[in-house]
Protein backbone atom coordinates (compact mmCIF):
# COMPACT_ATOMS: atom_id res chain seq x y z
CA UNK A 1 0.00 0.00 0.00
CA UNK A 2 1.06 3.50 -1.06
CA UNK A 3 -0.19 6.73 0.01
CA UNK A 4 0.13 10.87 -0.94
CA UNK A 5 -1.03 13.51 1.06
CA UNK A 6 -2.99 15.80 -1.79
CA UNK A 7 -5.21 18.74 0.59
CA UNK A 8 -7.07 17.38 3.11
CA UNK A 9 -7.54 14.36 1.23
CA UNK A 10 -5.20 10.66 1.33
CA UNK A 11 -4.91 8.80 -1.68
CA UNK A 12 -4.52 5.73 -1.59
CA UNK A 13 -2.69 3.11 -4.16
CA UNK A 14 -3.70 -0.50 -3.29
CA UNK A 15 -4.14 -3.07 -6.00
CA UNK A 16 -5.57 -5.80 -3.29
CA UNK A 17 -9.03 -3.49 -2.64
CA UNK A 18 -12.16 -2.98 -3.28
CA UNK A 19 -14.87 -0.93 -1.87
CA UNK A 20 -17.93 -3.06 -3.20
CA UNK A 21 -15.97 -6.22 -2.58
CA UNK A 22 -14.47 -4.79 0.96
CA UNK A 23 -17.93 -3.31 2.50
CA UNK A 24 -20.59 -5.17 0.95
CA UNK A 25 -19.59 -8.43 1.69
CA UNK A 26 -21.45 -8.97 4.71
CA UNK A 27 -18.77 -7.82 7.39
CA UNK A 28 -19.55 -4.72 8.67
CA UNK A 29 -23.21 -3.09 8.65
CA UNK A 30 -22.24 0.87 9.13
CA UNK A 31 -20.93 1.74 5.87
CA UNK A 32 -23.80 2.90 3.01
CA UNK A 33 -22.97 3.38 -0.49
CA UNK A 34 -23.79 6.95 -1.83
CA UNK A 35 -24.10 8.78 -5.27
CA UNK A 36 -20.74 10.64 -6.39
CA UNK A 37 -18.74 11.11 -9.45
CA UNK A 38 -16.52 8.75 -8.79
CA UNK A 39 -16.85 5.02 -9.56
CA UNK A 40 -18.26 4.28 -5.89
CA UNK A 41 -18.45 5.91 -2.70
CA UNK A 42 -19.05 4.80 0.68
CA UNK A 43 -19.75 6.74 4.01
CA UNK A 44 -19.27 5.31 7.21
CA UNK A 45 -17.82 4.66 10.66
CA UNK A 46 -15.61 2.67 13.00
CA UNK A 47 -16.42 3.49 16.66
CA UNK A 48 -16.54 7.39 17.05
CA UNK A 49 -14.52 8.10 13.45
CA UNK A 50 -16.24 8.71 10.38
CA UNK A 51 -15.15 8.71 7.28
CA UNK A 52 -16.08 9.31 3.47
CA UNK A 53 -14.22 7.03 0.28
CA UNK A 54 -13.89 6.72 -2.56
CA UNK A 55 -12.66 4.42 -5.63
CA UNK A 56 -11.29 6.49 -8.20
CA UNK A 57 -10.35 3.64 -10.79
CA UNK A 58 -8.96 0.12 -10.02
CA UNK A 59 -6.48 0.40 -7.12
CA UNK A 60 -6.39 3.82 -6.72
CA UNK A 61 -8.84 5.53 -3.39
CA UNK A 62 -9.48 8.60 -2.00
CA UNK A 63 -9.89 9.02 1.82
CA UNK A 64 -11.50 12.01 2.07
CA UNK A 65 -10.94 14.94 4.92
CA UNK A 66 -8.53 12.74 6.20
CA UNK A 67 -5.44 13.77 7.81
CA UNK A 68 -2.94 11.76 7.54
CA UNK A 69 -2.52 11.22 11.25
CA UNK A 70 -5.92 9.28 11.23
CA UNK A 71 -5.41 7.69 8.55
CA UNK A 72 -1.85 6.13 9.58
CA UNK A 73 -3.10 5.46 13.21
CA UNK A 74 -6.63 4.10 12.55
CA UNK A 75 -7.20 3.18 8.67
CA UNK A 76 -4.17 1.93 7.98
CA UNK A 77 -5.02 -0.94 10.62
CA UNK A 78 -8.46 -0.78 10.22
CA UNK A 79 -9.03 -2.00 5.95
CA UNK A 80 -5.88 -4.12 7.01
CA UNK A 81 -2.94 -2.51 5.29
CA UNK A 82 -0.32 -4.16 6.38
CA UNK A 83 -1.23 -7.69 5.20
CA UNK A 84 -0.53 -8.93 2.16
CA UNK A 85 -3.44 -9.87 0.01
CA UNK A 86 -1.65 -10.76 -2.66
CA UNK A 87 0.32 -13.35 -0.96
CA UNK A 88 -3.40 -14.50 0.59
CA UNK A 89 -4.56 -14.95 -2.61
CA UNK A 90 -1.96 -16.74 -4.36
CA UNK A 91 -2.21 -19.70 -1.48
CA UNK A 92 -5.97 -19.54 -1.50
CA UNK A 93 -5.92 -19.73 -4.89
CA UNK A 94 -3.73 -23.29 -5.01
CA UNK A 95 -7.55 -24.71 -4.90
CA UNK A 96 -9.92 -24.46 -7.45
CA UNK A 97 -13.23 -23.20 -6.17
CA UNK A 98 -11.18 -20.54 -4.22
CA UNK A 99 -9.13 -19.47 -7.29
CA UNK A 100 -12.27 -18.57 -8.87
CA UNK A 101 -13.68 -17.08 -5.75
CA UNK A 102 -10.24 -14.53 -5.69
CA UNK A 103 -11.03 -13.95 -9.17
CA UNK A 104 -14.32 -12.82 -8.50
CA UNK A 105 -13.84 -10.61 -5.53
CA UNK A 106 -10.38 -10.03 -5.29
CA UNK A 107 -10.98 -6.39 -3.73
CA UNK A 108 -12.38 -7.92 -0.22
CA UNK A 109 -9.54 -7.36 2.37
CA UNK A 110 -10.84 -7.97 6.22
CA UNK A 111 -11.96 -5.12 8.30
CA UNK A 112 -10.23 -4.77 11.86
CA UNK A 113 -13.21 -4.02 14.14
CA UNK A 114 -13.82 -3.36 17.43
CA UNK A 115 -14.91 -6.76 19.46
CA UNK A 116 -18.00 -4.99 21.37
CA UNK A 117 -19.49 -3.50 18.44
CA UNK A 118 -18.88 -6.52 16.45
CA UNK A 119 -20.85 -8.52 19.14
CA UNK A 120 -23.96 -6.77 19.32
CA UNK A 121 -23.75 -6.35 15.35
CA UNK A 122 -23.77 -9.76 15.03
CA UNK A 123 -26.30 -10.76 17.52
CA UNK A 124 -28.43 -8.54 15.64
CA UNK A 125 -27.38 -10.47 12.66
CA UNK A 126 -29.40 -13.93 13.25
CA UNK A 127 -32.11 -14.35 11.16
CA UNK A 128 -31.34 -11.62 9.15
CA UNK A 129 -30.63 -10.01 5.88
CA UNK A 130 -27.96 -7.56 5.70
CA UNK A 131 -30.50 -3.77 4.69
CA UNK A 132 -32.59 -5.16 7.80
CA UNK A 133 -29.79 -5.33 10.03
CA UNK A 134 -28.18 -2.15 8.74
CA UNK A 135 -31.56 -0.61 9.37
CA UNK A 136 -31.81 -1.44 13.22
CA UNK A 137 -27.95 -0.58 13.50
CA UNK A 138 -28.76 2.37 12.30
CA UNK A 139 -31.76 3.08 15.08
CA UNK A 140 -29.44 1.58 18.00
CA UNK A 141 -26.49 4.44 16.49
CA UNK A 142 -29.64 7.73 15.92
CA UNK A 143 -30.59 6.95 20.17
CA UNK A 144 -26.99 7.14 21.41
CA UNK A 145 -25.40 9.56 19.18
CA UNK A 146 -22.91 6.69 17.39
CA UNK A 147 -22.40 2.80 18.52
CA UNK A 148 -23.28 2.53 21.95
CA UNK A 149 -20.44 1.98 24.72
CA UNK A 150 -21.15 -0.90 27.45
CA UNK A 151 -21.64 2.04 29.73
CA UNK A 152 -24.15 3.19 28.04
CA UNK A 153 -26.28 0.39 27.88
CA UNK A 154 -26.08 -0.92 31.21
CA UNK A 155 -29.68 -1.19 32.52
CA UNK A 156 -31.20 -1.80 29.06
CA UNK A 157 -34.34 -4.25 28.83
CA UNK A 158 -36.21 -5.72 25.91
CA UNK A 159 -38.41 -2.90 26.55
CA UNK A 160 -36.79 -0.11 26.45
CA UNK A 161 -35.33 -1.36 22.66
CA UNK A 162 -38.90 -2.06 20.99
CA UNK A 163 -37.41 1.31 19.14
CA UNK A 164 -34.97 -1.32 17.61
CA UNK A 165 -37.58 -3.02 15.99
CA UNK A 166 -34.94 -6.02 16.01
CA UNK A 167 -37.57 -9.42 17.16
CA UNK A 168 -36.48 -12.06 19.24
CA UNK A 169 -32.64 -10.33 18.99
CA UNK A 170 -33.60 -7.98 22.07
CA UNK A 171 -33.22 -10.41 24.75
CA UNK A 172 -29.79 -11.48 23.52
CA UNK A 173 -28.82 -7.93 23.69
CA UNK A 174 -29.94 -7.59 26.74
CA UNK A 175 -27.94 -10.70 27.96
CA UNK A 176 -24.69 -9.51 25.82
CA UNK A 177 -24.84 -6.06 28.19
CA UNK A 178 -24.97 -8.24 31.19
CA UNK A 179 -22.83 -11.01 30.92
CA UNK A 180 -19.71 -8.22 29.53
CA UNK A 181 -20.34 -5.84 31.94
CA UNK A 182 -20.22 -8.35 35.02
CA UNK A 183 -16.97 -9.46 33.79
CA UNK A 184 -18.17 -12.77 32.99
CA UNK A 185 -17.59 -12.27 29.35
CA UNK A 186 -14.34 -10.66 29.12
CA UNK A 187 -13.76 -9.73 25.53
CA UNK A 188 -10.13 -9.00 26.05
CA UNK A 189 -8.70 -12.55 27.59
CA UNK A 190 -11.20 -14.49 25.02
CA UNK A 191 -8.90 -12.31 22.12
CA UNK A 192 -5.68 -14.24 23.76
CA UNK A 193 -7.68 -17.56 23.97
CA UNK A 194 -7.56 -20.71 22.41
CA UNK A 195 -9.73 -20.60 19.50
CA UNK A 196 -12.10 -23.69 21.05
CA UNK A 197 -11.74 -22.05 24.31
CA UNK A 198 -12.35 -18.51 23.02
CA UNK A 199 -15.42 -19.67 21.04
CA UNK A 200 -16.90 -21.69 24.09
CA UNK A 201 -16.39 -18.20 26.22
CA UNK A 202 -18.42 -16.02 23.79
CA UNK A 203 -21.26 -18.95 23.57
CA UNK A 204 -21.97 -18.22 27.15
CA UNK A 205 -24.10 -14.49 26.43
CA UNK A 206 -27.62 -16.54 25.39
CA UNK A 207 -28.29 -16.67 21.61
CA UNK A 208 -24.70 -16.98 20.67
CA UNK A 209 -23.82 -19.95 18.41
CA UNK A 210 -21.09 -20.94 16.50
CA UNK A 211 -21.58 -18.66 13.77
CA UNK A 212 -22.13 -15.38 15.63
CA UNK A 213 -19.25 -16.53 17.87
CA UNK A 214 -16.74 -16.90 14.86
CA UNK A 215 -17.89 -13.91 13.46
CA UNK A 216 -16.74 -12.30 16.34
CA UNK A 217 -13.42 -14.04 16.72
CA UNK A 218 -12.80 -13.02 13.04
CA UNK A 219 -14.36 -9.45 12.29
CA UNK A 220 -13.81 -8.06 16.30
CA UNK A 221 -10.43 -10.03 17.33
CA UNK A 222 -8.74 -10.32 13.93
CA UNK A 223 -8.52 -14.59 15.13
CA UNK A 224 -8.18 -15.00 11.22
CA UNK A 225 -8.45 -18.98 11.93
CA UNK A 226 -11.98 -18.56 12.74
CA UNK A 227 -14.65 -20.32 10.09
CA UNK A 228 -17.91 -18.51 10.44
CA UNK A 229 -20.36 -21.41 8.84
CA UNK A 230 -24.38 -19.70 7.99
CA UNK A 231 -26.14 -21.35 5.28
CA UNK A 232 -23.81 -20.27 2.43
CA UNK A 233 -20.54 -21.47 3.34
CA UNK A 234 -22.58 -25.17 4.18
CA UNK A 235 -23.74 -25.24 1.33
CA UNK A 236 -20.27 -24.62 -0.32
CA UNK A 237 -19.03 -26.81 2.30
CA UNK A 238 -21.36 -29.97 1.23
CA UNK A 239 -21.00 -29.12 -2.61
CA UNK A 240 -17.25 -28.31 -2.79
CA UNK A 241 -15.42 -29.62 -0.12
CA UNK A 242 -17.10 -33.16 0.87
CA UNK A 243 -13.80 -34.61 2.61
CA UNK A 244 -13.06 -31.32 4.54
CA UNK A 245 -11.66 -27.31 3.68
CA UNK A 246 -8.39 -27.28 3.18
CA UNK A 247 -5.80 -26.27 5.70
CA UNK A 248 -4.55 -22.60 5.54
CA UNK A 249 -3.34 -20.38 7.82
CA UNK A 250 -5.99 -18.00 7.19
CA UNK A 251 -9.01 -19.79 6.75
CA UNK A 252 -11.24 -16.76 7.78
CA UNK A 253 -10.45 -15.10 4.74
CA UNK A 254 -10.33 -17.50 2.32
CA UNK A 255 -14.00 -18.04 3.98
CA UNK A 256 -14.85 -14.33 2.90
CA UNK A 257 -14.39 -14.99 -0.15
CA UNK A 258 -16.19 -17.89 -0.73
CA UNK A 259 -18.97 -16.31 0.80
CA UNK A 260 -19.18 -13.13 -1.30
CA UNK A 261 -18.51 -15.53 -4.49
CA UNK A 262 -21.51 -17.93 -3.75
CA UNK A 263 -23.73 -15.56 -2.46
CA UNK A 264 -23.39 -13.04 -5.33
CA UNK A 265 -22.50 -15.30 -8.23
CA UNK A 266 -24.16 -18.41 -7.68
Amino acid sequence: MDYIVKNNNIIVYECDFGLDDTLDCGQAFRWKKIQSDYRCTYTGSFLDNGLTISEVVDGEFIFHDTTESDFLEKWVNYFDFETDYSELKKEFSQDKTLAEACKFAGGIRLLRQDSWECLISFILSQNNNIPRIKGIIDRLCNNYGGFPKLEQMRGITPESLKYLRCGFRDKYICDAVEQVNNGTVNLAEIAEMPINDARNALKIIKGVGNKVADCVLLFGMYRTEAFPVDVWIKRVLEEYYPNGFPKFSNTGIAQQYLFHYMRNKK
